[in-house]
């Protein structure tokens, strides 16, 4: 059983846990792994999956599954992510929705035109 998040990759780090009198050992940092099952609104699904704590609250700030992957980076994703991405994307088309989910990033061309 692999300690990884299915759709980020949020993995095991290894460093050092250091005593009073710094002297340093190796141990390992455990993502927070939760099993979670999502609705996906646009599959009418849902998507069982081994996720980090930190990837669902970055889920629910977004609204839900669908919102999350069309917004992510493909690059950031896991073969598994981008399957999953893929399909609700297509859908997404099909129906003309797609405008609806993807979120316009505004904040830095606001920061922008308060700095000139």
């Amino acid at each position: 059983m692999s300690r990884k998040c299915d759709l980020l990759a949020v993995s095991v780090m290894s460093g050092h846990k250091v005593s009073h009198s710094n002297r340093k050992t190796k141990r390992e940092f455990r993502p927070n792994l939760k099993n979670v099952s999502l609705k996906s609104d646009t599959l009418g699904v849902d998507i069982r999956l081994k996720l980090a704590v930190s990837t669902i609250r970055t889920i629910n700030k977004l609204g839900n599954i669908d919102n999350f992957l069309i917004n992510c980076r493909y690059a950031k994703l896991t073969a598994l992510g981008k399957k999953i991405r893929t399909k609700i994307k297509n859908k997404l088309i099909d129906s003309g929705k797609l405008s609806d989910v993807k979120i316009i990033r505004e904040k830095k061309a606001a920061k922008k035109k308060i700095k000139k």
